[in-house]
């Protein structure tokens, strides 16, 4: 058992609107060169520590670019290792056949999560409840279906045009209600707004996991004072190459030097993973 890493970007950069490509003060040509190299990837996480990694990808061409294309682009990307990677696709709130293309990235793709971005995608994720993006129930209830993890962006974006008033993460309660055996990640656990709102429905709901992604360790028990309490629900995750983040070994280092239980790390950098992402007898 090793540290999977739960949030790692590597995107298909071609697709990205250039206001967006200016705040990732991490892109540069080694950065570059990973997005096409799946090998430079595994030996940039060989040298960091890191055993597994979850790709973030996801659909929001009016403010990042990435369109559906991206999962293919992730898809095709995993194959060079899929022990070790691990895809995440996105799709549209009002795909007009949300389950069926569910299916069809989990079967055909191999996608392991799908990446929803309510400030970045302009949605509520409990639209589907008044109707507004009836679409939405048929993505989660696929998405229930087969046991694949809904992973919601939850707090603010500095991205021009993000819509931040959908990062809140109350919004995604009803989805817990409503959808039981759903494995919903609650990214970036509300950060830097609504980070009490992300530990509550962590220790609500059984089937809400809290991934800390994008807060500096340093701040990690600031945020979260009472980390403990959701230790059997928490995920690491770097946010790397994100603003802030420049090297993937980093973050894990300053984890394991902060003043926590050595169970509660090992709970979050390794095991909580496993049973999230289970570990799957290559085909």
């Amino acid at each position: 058992m090793g540290v999977t890493d739960c949030h790692v970007h590597v995107n298909p950069l071609w697709q990205m609107r250039p206001d967006a490509v200016r705040l990732l003060e991490g892109i540069d040509g080694e950065t570059a060169r990973i997005v096409r190299e799946p090998k430079q990837l595994l030996a940039r996480m060989d040298a960091a520590g890191i055993e597994r990694a979850v790709l973030i990808n996801y659909v929001a061409p009016e403010v990042i670019g990435y369109t559906e294309e991206t999962n293919d682009f992730v898809g095709q990307y995993v194959r060079a290792d899929p022990a070790r990677l691990l895809a995440a696709g996105g799709i549209r709130p009002d795909h007009p056949d949300g389950a069926r293309e569910v299916e069809r990235l989990a079967r055909e793709l191999g996608i392991r999560a799908i990446k929803l971005h309510p400030p970045h995608q302009g949605f509520r994720p409990n639209a589907y409840v008044d109707g507004e993006r009836p679409a939405l129930r048929e993505i989660y209830g696929a998405c229930e279906r087969l046991r694949l993890p809904v992973i919601f962006h939850t707090g603010t974006s500095v991205f021009p045009r993000a819509r931040n008033r959908y990062g809140d993460p109350m919004l995604v309660e009803d989805v817990a209600i409503d959808f039981p055996d759903l494995p919903i990640v609650l990214a970036h656990g509300g950060r830097p707004l609504w980070t009490e709102t992300a530990m509550f429905l962590a220790r609500r709901f059984p089937n809400v996991w809290l991934e800390v992604s994008g807060i500096p360790p340093a701040s990690l028990l600031d945020y979260f004072p009472q980390l403990p309490k959701v230790a059997d629900k928490l995920l690491y995750g770097s946010d790397w190459p994100g603003p802030g983040v420049k090297e993937l070994g980093a973050n894990v280092r300053a984890i394991r030097a902060l003043p926590l239980p050595a169970d509660l790390v090992r709970k979050m950098l390794e095991e909580n993973a496993e049973r999230l992402y289970p570990r799957r007898t290559p085909t």
